[in-house]
């Protein structure tokens, strides 16, 4: 059976948790997950490790907050007028907008925190801050096709 290798297409399950043990994300009883090594689909760090892996072989990756999501950035943190979000939003804590940048790129933000007045919203990726730990088990070899 080969081993996994940069340029080929492979399939694992997963299961993704935060250090402290909660699980965020799991491929259980769903298809597995699919990448080609080497082109960053998916967290570098996660790619990384499943090259010279064997199918049926399972792993621990652990990766820092800096090789994943990156830091909590307090500055991601703006709190804005209420009044400058249309009225037909639907607005409550954990509500996703999106925005636009002047250079359009597009920016997620999730609603913290709201009064009659201001809303405050945060941009950081929900795992930013967070060191993650993904229990893997390679599940598929698609040699590279070339």
């Amino acid at each position: 059976m080969a081993d996994a290798r940069v340029g080929d297409t492979v399939g694992i399950h997963y299961q993704a948790k935060l250090k402290d043990g909660t699980v965020f994300s799991s491929s259980q009883g769903e298809a597995p997950l699919r990448f080609k090594v080497g082109e960053n689909a998916t967290l570098p760090d996660l790619e990384r490790s499943v090259v010279g892996m064997s199918i049926g072989e399972t792993a621990t990756v652990e990766i820092a907050a800096g090789d994943a999501f990156g830091p909590h950035r307090p500055e991601a943190i703006k709190t804005v007028e209420r009044a400058l979000i249309d009225d037909s939003v639907d607005l409550s804590v954990g509500t996703k907008l999106q925005a636009s940048t002047s250079e359009g790129q597009q920016i997620i933000f999730t609603v913290i925190e709201l009064n009659d007045d201001t809303v405050t919203l945060d941009g950081n990726h929900p795992l930013a801050g967070e060191d993650l730990v993904f229990e893997i088990e390679l599940v598929e070899v698609l040699a590279e096709q070339g």
